[in-house]
């Protein structure tokens, strides 16, 4: 199985101007962790987490007025559409990271979770189609 086959798609994507106030209520609405911070191209060139909008909290920063670009990290760990789920478990335990953007072609397509490999571990005989 391979990261194209258990990744969400599709992928909620930020600009680095994209203010942390309108990424926070974004991650509530949807239910994310974490939204990708890409070029108009779908380029990947950061990563805003939850922990990284409440460490701007407590710095004292204005969601309102804090880009994405500010807080985001941005030495982005990312993987193929053919890279294998041991291999993103790996970068996960590893990277101690929770989710990993997908690309194709070096534009971003999905984002696999932690909660994705678990699905896909315990749910082989299920099929999900888009």
């Amino acid at each position: 199985m391979n990261a194209i086959d258990i990744m969400n798609r599709p992928v909620l994507a930020a600009t680095k101007s994209t203010s942390a106030r309108d990424l926070a209520i974004q991650m509530l609405m949807g239910g994310f962790s974490g939204i990708p911070i890409t070029e108009r191209d779908g380029a990947v060139v950061g990563l805003v987490s939850e922990l990284d909008i409440i460490r701007a909290l407590r710095a004292g920063k204005s969601l309102d007025n804090v880009p994405a670009a500010e807080i985001m990290t941005a030495e982005v760990i990312t993987v193929n559409v053919d890279a294998t789920v041991e291999e993103i478990m790996e970068i996960m335990d590893t990277k101690q990271i929770v989710r990993v953007p997908v690309l194709e072609d070096g534009k971003l397509v999905g984002v696999v979770s932690r909660p994705d490999v678990l699905r896909a571990a315990i749910e082989p005989k299920f099929m999900r189609f888009s």
